[in-house]
């Protein structure tokens, strides 16, 4: 099995728990070859490749700028996985990661539809929109909460698609793009302290900042993980 680099854009600031956890379940369980954290980088971090960049933009902006830097990046690998700082492997991937998406666009629409509206919906729907006007009728949502394969050309030819769009929905741009497919999964994102719906045999999770520092989920992934990992200074927090 080839093992790719992970890929991570990490925001600013100091304290940053999720992703020390989320660092520990890919060394347990994530078969991979070097980690690259874009943007910034924490003082307890170590043995991780670093990528700066600037984060002047909107939380859209700065994440679209760490992508285009990863993929010009010749350090690299060309296909790596996408990986965002409150992801959690929970099982091993002793196969490699897997594609995996939410299912139709049109579905995941209607759930955020139902809870309001705002910027990230108008994202999914301009992306939904430039994907049709592709020919893609029925476009997938690659929008989970789990690791992704990405290629590197693949990906730089989505961000070039779509650049004129303001809050661009990237996987889903370059999961169809790319013709990915995948096995379908529900999101593994628990947004409460007490959800219904998650189980501690997941193979994947991913929190907010509130659900894994005061919620169930939290606990629990913090028993599961409770040792320091390679890419951790000895006694830094």
């Amino acid at each position: 099995m080839t093992e790719y680099d992970i890929v991570v854009p990490v925001r600013e600031g100091r304290v940053n728990q999720q992703l020390r956890y989320a660092l520990r379940s890919w060394s347990a369980n994530l078969p991979h070859r070097r980690v690259w954290i874009v943007g910034y980088r924490p003082p307890w971090v170590t043995g991780v490749r670093h990528i700066t960049t600037r984060q002047t933009g909107t939380k859209y902006q700065n994440t679209t700028a760490a992508m285009r830097a990863a993929c010009e990046h010749s350090g690299v690998s060309d296909t790596f996985l996408l990986c965002n700082d409150d992801f959690f492997v929970m099982r091993p991937q002793r196969s490699g990661m897997p594609v995996l998406h939410r299912g139709p666009v049109r579905e995941v629409e209607r759930y955020y539809a139902s809870r309001g509206s705002g910027k990230y919906l108008r994202g999914l729907r301009e992306t939904r929109d430039l994907l049709v006007s592709l020919g893609y009728d029925d476009p997938l949502s690659y929008e989970l909460h789990v690791p992704m394969p990405i290629e590197k050309e693949g990906m730089m030819r989505a961000l070039d698609v779509g650049r004129r769009l303001d809050v661009v929905h990237k996987r889903t741009l370059y999961g169809n793009l790319a013709h990915l497919d995948g096995d379908r999964i529900r999101d593994v994102k628990v947004l409460n302290r007490s959800p219904r719906g998650y189980g501690a045999t997941d193979a994947f999770l991913s929190t907010m900042p509130d659900s894994f520092i005061n919620g169930h989920v939290g606990r629990h992934i913090r028993t599961v993980f409770p040792r320091a990992c390679r890419y951790e200074y000895p006694g830094r927090r």
